[in-house]
């Protein structure tokens, strides 16, 4: 039974569980105290912790040896350059499709506005503050705190520095590939135990989930799935057969575990060392582009968070009855596709991103507060969009460097997990 069955299968048990938690025992219950609370709660969070103690090294060893193989200046802007312009661009596509399909399907028509709300949005950074935290004045303490994008700085600078240092650099870069290679099999050796995790975060999720939302916000629900799933199965496979000249049932069949990590784990972050493996092993992205894409969009991809707040813009003005006009909805564009790099490095990012969008067009941001009892759910569909989006900007840009190996990409067999 390979690895992916197995993740579904734990998935699906978990839902199982936990529905049926909810539905034979109230919230005071020993099985809700003592199953719920503890035994599920605490297995589901080591499980992302075991996986986040992968991310730091592993971006920082990974684009070291990545970067030192690009040591020239030239190579590392068109790079960049492509990077941030596809992972901009698809998330501009994004919201502009959601708010399209939104203001068709009308999610927010027959609200009332009557309703009391209480939602203290956290503050969203300054331009001059996001500039600043890009670059660190401490790289241990960045790496502490997990800024991924001070990390990444620090990171392209130390490979540079080897790349150009000659045989003293040369010792330096060998010792970082051994390490990647140490790195890689402990990933290996984590994603073995998927399975259960998957099963403690649905079975603590699904004893806790709200119904009684999902079926008040039912239009709204349903729209943003709707757009996720033309996003990823329309905008994607588009871009992959005319930039990489791939076949996209291939692609996905290959990002299924990413995938559903995602999907399991709501958090890019946290997926990050799933993804990065699976991109270079599956995939068949040299080491030295997907060490850059990769931690790159799991930082500032966000198409999946993009389409969130186009439809909730859309449902919150509907909702207390406020009309927006053509250049309100360009300014959304232009604020979700800029607020996706600004605001990478802060907890919370899809709310405060939120925030800053209906602060732009004047919507009340109380409005937030209608859709948090769904947005759980939404966000492990939406992280799962995200995840896919960075592994197909890193192999079109892959592609266009002529570092994209095809035997690996048409190998059925490529990087299957033996633990």
């Amino acid at each position: 039974m390979n690895l992916t069955v197995r993740i579904l299968i734990g998935m699906a048990a978990g839902v199982v569980v936990g529905l049926a938690v909810q539905g034979f025992t109230s919230d005071d219950h020993w099985i809700q105290t003592v199953l719920v609370q503890d035994v599920f709660d605490a297995g589901g969070k080591v499980f992302i912790a075991s996986l986040r103690l992968m991310v730091v090294p592993l971006v920082l060893v990974s684009l070291v040896c990545g970067s030192s193989s690009l040591a020239d200046g030239a190579s590392m802007g068109r790079l960049g350059g492509k990077s941030i312009g596809l992972y901009l661009f698809t998330t501009a596509v994004a919201i502009s499709i959601a708010l399209g399909l939104a203001l068709l399907i009308s999610p927010g028509e027959g609200g009332s506005a009557g309703r009391a709300f209480e939602y203290t949005p956290r503050p969203s950074p300054g331009l001059k503050e996001t500039f600043l935290n890009i670059f660190p004045t401490n790289p241990v303490q960045a790496m502490a705190d997990g800024k991924m994008l001070q990390i990444i700085v620090f990171a392209l600078l130390l490979g540079t520095a080897l790349g150009r240092s000659g045989d003293a650099g040369q010792r330096v870069r060998s010792l970082f590939e051994d390490l990647n290679g140490v790195l890689m099999r402990l990933i290996v050796m984590l994603i073995s135990l998927a399975p259960f995790g998957v099963f403690f975060l649905m079975a603590k999720l699904f004893s806790e989930v709200g119904w009684r939302d999902i079926i008040e916000l039912g239009k709204y629900f349903v729209t943003v799935i709707l757009v996720l799933v033309i996003h990823a199965s329309i905008v994607y496979p588009t871009l992959l057969m005319w930039l990489a000249k791939i076949n996209p049932l291939k692609f996905y069949k290959k990002m299924r575990e990413p995938m559903l990590f995602a999907f399991s784990t709501s958090s890019s972050g946290a997926t990050l060392p799933v993804t990065l493996r699976t991109v270079e092993k599956k995939l068949g992205v040299d080491n030295s582009i997907a060490s850059f894409s990769v931690p790159l969009g799991a930082t500032i991809n966000m198409d999946g968070t993009a389409i969130m707040q186009g439809v909730a813009t859309v449902f919150i003005a509907q909702y207390f009855h406020v009309d927006l006009v053509f250049t309100d909805y360009l300014m959304v564009i232009l604020t979700a596709t800029m607020a996706s790099v600004g605001t990478a490095a802060v907890p919370g990012v899809g709310l405060i991103m939120l925030t800053m969008v209906l602060t732009q067009v004047g919507l009340p941001v109380e409005g937030i507060a209608l859709i948090i009892g769904v947005d759980r759910l939404l966000d492990m569909t939406r992280t799962a969009v995200n995840v896919a989006g960075d592994a197909m900007v890193a192999t079109t840009v892959a592609h266009s460097e002529k570092k994209l190996d095809r035997s690996v990409f048409d190998d059925p067999t490529a990087g299957r997990v033996n633990p």
